[in-house]
C-alpha cells in the first residue's frame, strides 16, 4: 500500500463527500463555509507550518491529512463535532491502511482542534490549530444579506485577507489580517475570537513560537 499524502486524501471519495454533505448541513443551521475549500485551505496551511519549522516531513504530511479532515465530525452534529470527526478518521484511514500510529497521530489532532476543548500536545495538534483559527475570511460567509444582524458573518465579511506567515528564524508565527473596519470593527473580532487567539497562542508555544496577530498592518499581540 502506497502512504498516504494530503493529495491522495484529498481527492477521495468518501471523504470529500463526508466533507460536503457536513458543510451542507451547517449552511441549513447557519453557520460559514465548512466545504472542500475550508478543508484544503487549512490541510495546506497545516502542512505548510511544520515544513517551514523545520519537522519532521512525515510530521508535516500527517498535518496536511489532518486538516483536510478536521470537520468531517459535523456530518454527526456541530456539538462535539471535533471528537466525532476523531472516530470517523479512524475507521476511514484504518480502511486505507494507514498504520496504526500514524492514525492516532491523525485522530489526536483532529480531536484537539476546536477552541473549546484544544489542547495542543502533538506538533500535527498545534499546526491544525493555528491553520484552522487562522481561516477568517469574507468567502466564508454564504449569504451577504446576514452580514448587517449576525456578528460571526459580519467579521468573517469583513476580512480582505488572511495569511499566516511561519518566521523561523526568529520563532514567530503571525496571523496577518487585512480588515475592511466600514463592515466591521478590530473590537468585534476580538469579540468572537478571543478563544480562537489563546487556543492558537498556546498552539505556537507548544511549537516554540511566539504567537502574533497583525491587522492593517498594526500588530496588536
Amino acid at each position: 500500500m502506497a502512504v498516504l499524502t494530503f493529495n491522495k486524501i484529498s481527492k477521495n471519495q468518501d471523504i470529500i463527500a463526508m466533507i460536503k454533505q457536513s458543510d451542507e448541513q451547517l449552511g441549513i443551521i447557519g453557520y460559514t463555509e465548512h466545504g472542500i475549500r475550508h478543508a484544503k485551505w487549512v490541510g495546506r496551511t497545516a502542512q505548510k507550518v511544520l515544513k517551514t519549522l523545520g519537522k519532521e516531513k512525515r510530521e508535516a504530511d500527517l498535518a496536511g491529512i489532518a486538516g483536510f479532515m478536521h470537520d468531517i465530525g459535523n456530518l454527526v452534529n456541530r456539538e462535539d463535532h471535533a471528537q466525532a470527526g476523531a472516530i470517523l478518521a479512524h475507521g476511514l484511514l484504518k480502511e486505507l491502511e494507514m498504520p496504526l500510529d500514524e492514525i492516532m497521530s491523525v485522530m489526536s489532532a483532529i480531536g484537539n482542534h476546536h477552541e473549546d476543548h484544544a489542547d495542543p500536545a502533538t506538533n500535527v495538534s498545534a499546526a491544525l490549530i493555528l491553520a484552522d483559527k487562522a481561516d477568517a475570511h469574507k468567502s466564508r460567509v454564504r449569504n451577504p444579506s446576514t452580514v448587517k444582524f449576525d456578528i460571526h458573518d459580519r467579521v468573517n465579511y469583513a476580512v480582505q485577507r488572511s495569511q499566516l506567515q511561519v518566521v523561523p528564524e526568529r520563532n514567530i508565527i503571525r496571523l496577518d489580517l487585512t480588515i475592511n473596519t466600514k463592515i466591521s470593527s478590530v473590537m468585534e473580532y476580538f469579540e468572537i475570537f478571543l478563544s480562537r487567539m489563546v487556543v492558537s497562542r498556546r498552539a505556537a508555544d507548544f511549537l516554540g513560537c511566539h504567537y502574533e496577530l497583525a491587522v492593517n498592518g498594526n500588530r496588536l499581540l
